[in-house]
């Protein structure tokens, strides 16, 4: 069994109305009456801002996703010191990172799912929703004081909104963040750059020119090399180009519809003019031998050995994998090599912020149905509010315990202890912050206050989201949830279009299907029932609109 281990506020919510099922009065009571009976080891009195500690020693289960970089360990200080705070301990269910997706479906169809199930990003949780086995937590929020006040404060009603599903309800606790943030772009050799006169490109042109400088100086070589392809193929590099046009690929694709504003309804993505025109620009840098048509879908490690080899000379990073992954091997190579992460190329669109999913909402926590039934529930979505959704449980969760393994400045500002490490910020430190204390881990760590979320980014972290806080964020989308069985058929319509989009993103790309053909392939999605599928989301669009405003 692992441990985990400001003044008390009454917060007015009048800005955030919560949409719960139309139940009846008496399914309501009920409701309420149950809630009485489960209260054991609640915290009475709890609110904004208020230390939970549970009034008995509580244990509660979890889906653990295991990040290789930091395997969890059972002396870590974050079990103990949570258990110290909180009185309660956590029982994980510990799963591959590689393997995660793949058994929460498993353990959740088959009934047997822990109560906390943390790691789902939005969307991800609407194949449970039909058979009653995630709880709509939305009917719960009376219980989270801290995520309410978030909501309220940072107006996050609209962003909260795109997660309802046709009941009006939803299923996931999403992490809340405060602002629009982007970590994911591309990384580049800068000496290089020096060492040939260019400058750090500002448009998807300007980087185009850049790699054709690269090209003519090292003809053996593909000056951009990408990663992620064997997880989604073209993960990254599609999602920011096709963005940037107003037609996201890769990891930004979803359930394969795009809101287009002017019209006021969604299209078809895959079939989308600006995704045709960022295909083109992909096939103009695979012709021009820019771009290495083995981006779509080699392996990470394939990847990053070309780039560390001088085979290549940008990849797609985030922030922690430009310092953790590509800096130690790349400098240990050439000690000369200065990798940096640059600012999102602009589109067409012009400079436009775009991160993951266009919202605040961050990947979150699935409550099981089963949980509901618990003598401790109140007491458990007391304590998921305080670790997930409070100042003090965010700070803990990521920097630790002051004193041990951070300071802090007279100022406020964080600093990490002389002997740890995290995110290169003490790179000769004995210890490090995510393997030898559990902190800043991603299971329990995500959204925030954006102070928060900067503390312990670097100088050029920073640099990085004042350039992209500059920009215009894109639209969230409305919602336009679908009913079970509209879900149900959307589902037998979007595997086959998708997969249809994907083969044929790839060939487009690499030159194996002539763009002349765009037409006939729109006509096969079209075979493929795309127009239904897209007039059933606009539907949907519609009914949601005119039921809830």
């Amino acid at each position: 069994m692992y441990q985990m281990n400001r003044r008390q506020a009454m917060v007015s919510i009048g800005a955030f109305a919560v949409l719960v099922g139309c139940g009846t009065d008496d399914s309501k009571k009920k409701q309420a009456d149950n809630l009485a009976a489960n209260r054991d080891g609640s915290m009475p009195g709890y609110g904004a801002g208020s230390q939970f500690k549970a009034a008995v020693p509580l244990s509660f289960t979890v889906l653990y996703n295991n990040h290789p970089f930091y395997p969890l360990k059972n002396d870590w200080l974050f079990w103990s010191e949570l258990t110290k705070r909180t009185n309660v301990t956590f029982q994980p269910s510990v799963v591959p990172l590689s393997d995660y997706e793949n058994k929460r479906s498993l353990v959740i169809g088959a009934g047997d799912a822990p109560f906390i199930i943390p790691k789902t990003y939005p969307a991800q949780e609407t194949p449970f929703v039909a058979s009653g086995s995630i709880l709509p937590v939305s009917d719960y929020l009376d219980l989270m004081p801290n995520f309410k006040e978030r909501v309220a404060k940072w107006n996050l009603q609209p962003d909260l909104d795109t997660l309802r599903q046709a009941d009006g309800r939803f299923y996931l606790l999403p992490g809340l963040h405060e602002n629009p943030w982007v970590d994911y772009s591309l990384a580049v050799r800068a000496d290089i750059l020096d060492k040939l006169g260019l400058q750090i490109p500002q448009t998807w042109e300007e980087l185009r020119t850049v790699l054709k400088a690269l090209k003519a100086e090292y003809p053996d070589s593909y000056p951009l090399s990408d990663r992620w392809g064997t997880l989604t193929p073209g993960a990254n590099l599609l999602n920011i180009i096709g963005i940037s046009y107003g037609a996201p690929g890769g990891w930004g694709y979803g359930e394969g519809v795009w809101w287009d504003p002017a019209a006021q309804k969604f299209a078809f993505t895959g079939a989308m003019e600006p995704y045709k025109q960022m295909l083109q620009y992909l096939n103009t840098l695979v012709k021009e031998g820019l771009l290495d048509p083995e981006s779509l879908t080699q392996t990470d490690d394939l990847a990053i050995q070309k780039l560390v080899s001088g085979k290549s000379f940008m990849i797609s990073t985030n922030a922690q994998t430009l310092v953790n992954e590509y800096r130690p091997p790349l400098e240990k190579a050439n000690p000369e090599a200065r990798l940096v992460k640059i600012p999102l190329p602009v589109g067409p669109l012009g400079p436009i912020k775009y991160g993951a999913g266009n919202t605040r909402l961050e990947n979150g926590v699935m409550i099981s149905k089963k949980a509901r039934d618990s003598k401790n529930f109140v007491a458990m979505m007391q304590f998921i509010d305080w670790l997930w959704y409070s100042d003090e449980g965010q700070a803990f969760a990521k920097w630790g315990v002051e004193g041990v393994t951070y300071t802090k400045e007279a100022s406020g500002k964080y600093k990490l202890a002389a002997d740890v490490d995290f995110v290169g910020l003490n790179p000769k430190a004995p210890k490090h912050l995510q393997k030898d204390f559990g902190f800043s881990n991603g299971v329990f760590v995500y959204g925030g206050p954006t102070e928060l979320l900067q503390s312990t980014f670097s100088e050029e972290e920073v640099a990085f989201q004042k350039v992209m806080n500059a920009r215009k964020p894109v639209q969230v989308p409305p919602p336009h949830p679908l009913t079970d069985e509209e879900r149900e058929q959307a589902t037998l319509w979007q595997t086959p279009l998708e997969d249809h989009v994907t083969q044929n993103t790839a060939m487009f790309i690499l030159g194996k299907r002539d763009f002349a053909e765009w037409d006939a392939y729109v006509g096969e999605l079209e075979g493929k029932n795309m127009s239904s599928f897209v007039n059933m989301v606009n539907a949907a669009y519609e009914r949601f609109k005119k039921q809830h405003g």
